[in-house]
């Protein structure tokens, strides 16, 4: 549950917010509601039944938050513990080894639930219990050695973005560097110049050797500073291991290499913190699309410049040319070319008009709009998909799951080895204590596996950021990286390969009746109809400008799984199946009627035994070559016989044929389960080039489908990854049981971008070769990092034991190498952009073939 503070400041109302797990139906929502509004002082009651939450509007100077919820109680339904969620932004949290001293530290607060911190966003995420405040959280991150800010929305939480190089740290570390320069031109360079200034402890110090520590102490602060923090949280991590190197060089009497270790790492902990600004800059990208004021137009026609998040569902809006459109909604009023590209990555904009759906963030780029708000801005589209890229984070891939198990054990592992390369050889062998204390301290610093543990979770953030700029949502890292590894893509047809959309696509005039005479008796007749082929006829015949007249139509009927019946001008009409003029119309002698009396083919190349030319046979010869074709079959006619045949059909996408022989040759197989007959479903699959279909399958036959694939593309141990392409709704079931679900056409479908593991924001099926194509490069670009960086690893530690290795280049190499080296690889995948098929119109065109 979470509470917040007064709605409206400028009254004493509030706003009480508890989770009802339970009420999962309008009528638990009904028995909810009906208890609470007895109470005096509500003001408004709003059940979720979707969430399992009821927000409750209230006066508390009439109830208070204890009656709501007794009468919540009362009503039969529990409410679960009273917890909110509290977000946080950590700017200086930028690897695992933060995270988890700030784990460490919230842990042992009473009244903290779950904990989720995200470096790549720089953000904690807590669930706190009644009475625990924020001050008591930012505490306790800040024992960990981290300053923390609540904050109240996305755009505020990813982050620093102050520049990295005009931090207090940065003007450190350049000092440091100074410092150290002048030390190693008076030690190496200038010996003569470097007076010695005393002796301790039987050791002499030099000018040069306290220019050193003075270096340690203002570039190694920061470091020391973090390694106390560390300890403290019982955390081994590369602030406490550094921390021990430059404690023990300077004990040692090894000034330079502290000095070093000092100023390289904070240079590599700098070069970090700005590889890791780029990854958050992708994350700010996506949240700066939505405008941060909008214009209402007020009932008396006067505009008001308002915050976004003050627009509320009802508001009106107006957007000009160039602006962003701030909220979802309707057109109210005007007409604009849109570019959708931040929702759906479509470049090409699309027209709308008064009554089009517009979202959050796309931009206009002609015309006036006036648009009613339909949702909040923390509700709107692009919000929504901000919030699922930053949730990616949450569940980690299979890889990443393993290096934290790698990790957690070689940590330890180089440690012990580091104390031991330190101690063993001058105690058991006499050796040489300063040679080996160098190597010991070299191994330390190799042990860090700070590159190796963020190369995974970069590369994810950076393929999921990318894909969502170029209109795909992947809701986590384990969909990303299972995407790339699927054998197999399931697609279905309708609505995916299709357009979803009826529409005509033949008309055949017989016994005289022209075209333009049998589209307009059939629409007169199919306009009351709600029939969706009747439907198509009328908008199809409406395109053509066929005028139509509805005061000469009586009689109306609609014939169930047949078609219609209507008087049109005193005669009667029939618009439906061939099976409708069953004992009503001879069908299988026909006469195509000529085009200004040339002589036409039938079909059957005529009948000997008629006299007249176009002879057809509607039934044997029209009906199996449409059906063929996947298209179903309308006859329009009387009872004295048929005046025309109509082809109907869900036509292909123009794009699909492109997308899947792309996918075929990225060496995807791909098959299609369809609901539809077996001659539509052969018909649309030789049209787009798949090879493999099965129809007429019911949602169980589905789902054994999805099973089947998978064990035939498995091993003995495993099956095989089954991706599933589909509408986000009707194929739900076999969604959630393909190892990753692609829903098409997600954007403002709020079902859709909840159950999809992945989400096509357009209807554009060139999307798909895009995911797989990311999804393989994503998963390439985390094997190189990883094997990379344990390689690196390897040889660095290989090395050092023969003084090969020292710790400048365990630190330049080992730690600030390779942490560049991982995040400039994983943004590699920012570069991967979508193809776009040449020579094809999404739109579609209108052309309807006219048969010989």
């Amino acid at each position: 549950m979470s509470e917040s503070a007064p709605s409206t400041p400028h009254d004493s109302s509030r706003t009480l917010e508890v989770r009802v797990p339970e009420m999962d139906c309008p009528s638990c929502a009904g028995k909810v509601t009906n208890s609470v509004e007895r109470l005096d002082g509500i003001d408004e009651i709003e059940p979720r039944v979707t969430s399992g939450r009821l927000v409750v509007g209230y006066d508390p100077t009439q109830t208070s938050d204890a009656e709501i919820r007794e009468r919540v109680r009362a009503a039969g339904y529990e409410i679960v513990s009273a917890a909110s969620e509290l977000t946080l932004s950590v700017p200086e949290m930028d690897c695992p080894s933060c995270a988890g001293k700030i784990e460490n530290a919230l842990e042992d607060i009473d009244g903290i639930g779950e904990i989720e911190t995200r470096p790549t966003s720089g953000r904690v995420t807590v669930e706190t219990f009644d009475g625990t405040d924020p001050e008591t959280v930012v505490d306790a991150i800040g024992s960990a050695g981290y300053d923390a800010t609540p904050v109240g929305n996305a755009r505020e939480s990813v982050g620093d973005e102050q520049p990295v190089w005009q931090s207090r740290r940065a003007i450190g570390t350049a000092i440091g560097a100074v410092v150290v320069t002048v030390g190693m031109a008076l030690e190496f360079v200038l010996p003569a110049l470097d007076p010695t200034l005393g002796t301790v402890a039987g050791r002499s110090y030099e000018l040069s050797h306290l220019l050193f520590m003075l270096a340690v102490v203002v570039a190694g602060t920061p470091i020391l500073r973090n390694g106390y923090y560390s300890a403290r949280n019982r955390s081994l991590d590369i602030d406490f291991l550094m921390s021990i190197g430059i404690v023990a060089s300077v004990a040692a009497h090894h000034p330079f290499e502290g000095a070093m270790l000092a100023v390289l790492f904070s240079v590599a902990e700098l070069l970090e913190r700005f590889s890791m600004d780029r990854a958050r800059d992708s994350l700010r990208e996506l949240m700066d699309l939505s405008p941060e004021t909008a214009t209402i137009k007020q009932a008396d026609g006067s505009e008001e410049t308002v915050p976004v998040d003050d627009l509320a569902v009802g508001n009106t809006v107006v957007v000009r040319p160039g602006e962003k459109i701030p909220a979802d909604g309707t057109v109210l009023e005007g007409s604009s070319a849109i570019d959708q590209s931040p929702i759906t990555g479509e470049s090409v904009p699309a027209d709308k008009a008064a009554g089009d759906e517009v979202f959050a963030g796309t931009i206009l780029e002609s015309g006036y709009l006036e648009v009613e708000v339909k949702s909040e801005a923390d509700e709107s589209t692009i919000a929504q998909i901000v919030r699922m890229v930053e949730d990616a984070e949450r569940e980690k891939t299979e890889r990443e799951q393993f290096v934290d198990r790698f990790a957690s054990v070689y940590t330890p592992l180089v440690v012990v080895g580091a104390v031991a390369a330190a101690v063993l050889p001058p105690v058991l062998v006499g050796a040489s204590w300063s040679y080996w204390f160098l190597v010991g301290l070299t191994l330390l610093v190799i042990a860090c596996p700070c590159a190796f543990v963020i190369s995974t979770p970069v590369s994810v953030v950076s393929g999921i950021t990318s894909a969502a700029r170029n209109g795909v949502l992947i809701k986590s890292g384990k969909h990303l990286e299972a995407a790339g590894e699927s054998d197999v893509l399931a697609v279905d047809k309708t609505g995916t390969l299709t357009l979803g959309e009826l529409s005509v696509t033949d008309v055949i005039g017989l016994e005289g009746a022209t075209e333009t005479e049998v589209l307009r008796r059939a629409s007169v007749a199919e306009r009351r109809s709600e029939h969706p082929i009747g439907q198509a006829i009328v908008g199809y015949a409406d395109e053509q400008g066929v005028v139509t007249d509805e005061h000469g139509v009586s009689n109306f009927e609609a014939l169930t799984g047949k078609g219609v019946r209507a008087d049109i001008d005193g005669t009667t009409h029939y618009v439906g199946k061939p099976t409708l003029f069953d004992g009503l119309a001879d069908l299988e002698h026909v006469h195509r009627t000529t085009d200004g009396g040339t002589t036409l083919e039938s079909v059957s190349g005529g009948r000997p035994q008629c006299e007249r030319d176009g002879c057809l046979d509607v039934l044997s010869e029209v009906v199996p070559d449409l059906e063929a074709e996947g298209k179903t079959v309308v006859v329009v006619g009387t009872e004295d016989g048929p005046i025309g045949v109509i082809g109907v059909a869900d036509r292909v996408r123009p794009e699909a044929e492109w997308a899947v022989s792309r996918l075929q040759a990225q060496g995807i197989r791909v098959v299609m389960l369809t609901g539809d007959n077996e001659g539509t479903a052969r018909a649309i699959a030789d049209e787009v080039g798949i090879d493999e279909y099965h129809a007429e399958l019911l949602p169980d036959a589905k789902l054994e489908w999805i099973d089947r694939l998978a064990d035939e593309h498995g091993g003995t141990d495993e099956k095989g990854r089954v991706a599933m392409v589909g509408d986000g709704i009707n194929d739900a079931p076999a969604l959630a049981t393909a190892n990753v679900g692609i829903a098409m056409g997600a954007a403002g479908t709020d079902t859709a971008l909840e159950t999809a593991d992945v989400a096509l924001m357009g209807d554009d099926l060139t999307r798909l070769p895009y995911l797989f194509a990311l999804s393989g490069k994503a998963n390439g670009v985390i094997r190189q990092n990883i094997w990379a960086s344990l390689a690196v690893k390897a040889v660095l530690a290989a090395g050092a034991p023969f003084g090969i290795v020292t710790v400048i280049h365990a630190v330049v190499i080992g730690d600030m190498g390779m942490s560049l080296g991982v995040t400039g690889n994983a943004m590699r995948l920012a570069n991967v952009e979508p193809e776009t098929p040449p020579g094809i119109d999404h739109e579609g065109d209108t052309r309807v073939e006219t048969r010989p």
